[in-house]
């Protein structure tokens, strides 16, 4: 069991305010439209949805950032959207959720704002619609993004990499914002997917996911001893402080060059596992942050997580829920 009394629980929660947290990668738009079928199409043999109600919520990276915002910090979001109509929703969006420091988001006229877009009737999800360019930025975009990283990075506390394969996070993005955060001592967690995967070099806190890891090494994992195996060689390849692999129900395994825990997480009933993965970086991050150590942190991050799956849908944690409910585990 962690060692958090209710004073240091307080210490942290009033530390985690106004922190300054960058999320640089790809901002997303989710899109989802529910309606009822009552007739298949004369044109083709489909249901006809006819649809009652329709919103947008955040996506990908732009998720983490409203994770960020809900938890009391500040993010300053860095990626790309189109010059479309997508992007003025996630504009609206973050208006609406006062998230203000926007201009690391660029507008480039190439590419589509990555769009998801779920049809749902008689609670079934029908069909999923997918906007999107996973082409790498291009090489203008890619300095105005880094420029753009650099303008702001004294006055950050830290920076997540959050990586989802639609173009932003390349290999010279990364290699770059890592440089630049780590020459100005920031704190740097990262989020990774496939492509690029072993890319991301001297950072603090390196956060994939069991498949994940399956997948970048090719191999299935059988125990314990193969995923403390494969954060330990991710630490020596990498030079990364901490691997922290997410396994689900499991928890999580934290793996440092001295020392392999466990961590729990917290779910009573799991209900979607939808955004947890961002809850868990976003929490992560703003603990240690606000001063928190890594197995504090990994804790925060993992309790996040598992509240985040008692929810349908993707929400965010909030930082009320979060360190109430930690307390009131603790008694």
């Amino acid at each position: 069991m962690i060692d958090l009394s209710k004073q240091r629980l307080a210490e942290l929660k009033e530390n985690f305010y106004g922190k300054k947290i960058a999320v640089i990668g790809d901002m997303m738009l989710d899109g989802y439209f529910w309606g009822d079928v009552k007739r298949i199409s004369p044109e083709a043999p489909v249901p006809v949805v006819e649809i009652d109600n329709q919103f947008f919520r955040f996506g990908g990276a732009a998720n983490v950032v409203l994770n960020i915002k809900q938890l009391g910090a500040v993010p300053y979001p860095f990626g790309a959207v189109g010059d479309d109509n997508e992007s003025q929703i996630l504009n609206d969006l973050f208006a609406k959720n006062e998230i203000q420091n926007i201009a690391g988001i660029l507008r480039d006229k190439s590419r589509p704002t990555t769009v998801k877009i779920r049809v749902i009737a008689a609670n079934q999800h029908i069909v999923r619609i997918d906007k999107e360019s996973k082409e790498y930025l291009n090489k203008e975009m890619e300095e105005k993004l880094i420029q753009s990283f650099e303008n702001i990075s004294d006055e950050i506390d830290a920076v997540i990499l959050q990586d989802y394969n639609k173009g932003v996070l390349s290999e010279k993005v990364i290699s770059s914002v890592i440089s630049i955060a780590k020459q100005k001592n920031k704190l740097v967690t990262v989020d990774p997917k496939f492509n690029n995967f072993f890319e991301y070099k001297n950072v603090d806190v390196f956060k994939p996911n069991k498949k994940e890891t399956e997948d970048a090494f090719g191999k299935k994992f059988n125990g314990d001893n193969q995923i403390e195996l494969a954060g330990r060689e991710l630490i020596e390849k990498m030079n990364v402080k901490y691997v922290l692999i997410t396994l689900g129900e499991k928890g999580s395994a934290l793996i440092s060059r001295e020392k392999v825990m466990r961590v729990p997480t917290k779910a009573r009933k799991v209900a979607d596992v939808s955004g947890a993965g961002d809850s868990v970086i976003s929490t992560l991050t703003v603990s240690l942050a606000a001063g928190a150590d890594i197995i504090e942190a990994a804790y925060l991050a993992n309790f996040a997580g598992g509240l985040v799956c008692e929810e349908v849908g993707i929400v965010p944690i909030q930082i009320d829920q979060l360190f109430n409910e930690v307390e009131e585990e603790l008694k």
